[in-house]
């Protein structure tokens, strides 16, 4: 089938995403968010999640096919995120995918969320079509990844991952000790803008020379949220006002120096000159701009697709589906559900076999 027409739904957190590609040319990106509902609580809450999927995805796919100005019966196939994400938040995606799939009798493809935002950059139109091999950082409020990507359909490697707080939920809860609002990427950016990023040095993670025969590209931001904790807890003791731009400015240049560090280290190891950046805490303007300015100095391309695409989305499950499906891959069968720690070597799931 050559340029498939995929309509692919993601619920994997907070977002309700749907997206209508025709082979790699983006026709809709449709999202409902529900992070003001979350906003109370300081960060997603699953139940609050999963009911908003509910209330959100027919809308979001009506109004995906009105910007497509498709029909639903003119979908070739129908995409889904299976994990990783948020078990019940995915069951609904999950349900949903199936049962439009049943009813139009249309192909399935149950595809890898990671896997899904490395495609998001080939619906990238004014740029060249992705190279392989590539390494790519993947960094949002769920996940912080490194991955060499060898083939988009086929062979993806995880290389490390965070060990414990994802660098989005870092950013969240560094913004609560800040006493700044959810989510707390936007915040603690606003908050940096005044301040100086050399005036605290904050711990780097999993950086000594000790952590990296073990974990040279894993990453861990538990210990630098307790360290930021630590210096507001000194600030208060002491009566003094704490200095909320320079300690924002401070923890954002620990994070981003430890992300950029680890993937350039990752393309020098491999031989690989090239970085594709992705999740949504790329929308942090540091990170853009020291991984920039940092892998021009090492000779590294990089690349980043555009700030819509980068956040949690369903154009980016309909291109990877789309792909799937134009290298001869099978649909999947209805024997999948949703799985909270989807490896990211599992790109598709559930490929029916081929008699």
């Amino acid at each position: 089938m050559s340029e498939p027409l995929v309509l692919g739904i993601e619920t994997s957190c907070d977002e309700t995403g749907i997206g209508i590609v025709r082979g790699r040319t983006l026709l809709s990106n449709t999202i409902a968010s529900s992070m003001d509902e979350h906003a109370r609580y300081g960060g997603v809450v699953p139940e609050v999640a999963a009911r908003a999927h509910l209330e959100a995805l027919q809308p979001a796919i009506d109004a995906a096919l009105a910007e497509a100005d498709v029909r639903l019966d003119d979908v070739d196939a129908v995409a889904v995120t299976s994990g990783p994400g948020l078990a019940g938040a995915l069951m609904v995606g999950v349900g949903a995918a199936k049962g439009l799939a049943v009813s139009l009798d249309k192909p399935l493809y149950a595809v890898n969320h990671l896997v899904g935002h490395i495609a998001a950059d080939i619906l990238t139109a004014d740029s060249a079509p992705l190279e392989y091999p590539t390494v790519a950082l993947l960094v949002s409020g769920g996940h912080t990844s490194l991955l060499h990507v060898r083939d988009l359909t086929t062979d993806v490697e995880l290389l490390g991952e965070t060990m414990d707080d994802a660098a989005g939920e870092a950013f969240d809860k560094v913004a609560r000790l800040l006493s700044l609002p959810y989510p707390g990427g936007p915040e603690i950016d606003r908050a940096a803008a005044d301040g100086d990023p050399n005036a605290i040095r904050f711990p780097r993670g999993l950086s000594r020379a000790s952590d990296l025969a073990k974990h040279r590209y894993d990453f861990s931001f538990s210990g630098l949220k307790t360290a930021v904790a630590r210096w507001v807890e000194r600030c208060e003791a002491e009566g003094v006002d704490v200095p909320v731009a320079d300690v924002a400015a401070s923890f954002r240049e620990a994070v981003v120096d430890v992300l950029v560090t680890k993937a350039l280290a990752a393309c020098a190891d491999l031989g690989v000159p090239r970085l594709l950046l992705g999740g949504g805490v790329i929308a942090n303007r540091r990170l853009r701009e020291v991984a920039l300015e940092r892998a021009g100095v090492a000779g590294v391309t990089v690349r980043i697709p555009p700030l819509s695409l980068c956040t949690d989305n369903g154009a980016m499950i309909a291109a990877l589906a789309a792909e799937l499906i134009s290298s001869g891959r099978s649909p999947s069968t209805l024997d999948f559900g949703a799985d909270s720690t989807l490896p990211v070597t599992e790109i598709q799931i559930a490929e029916a076999v081929s008699a």
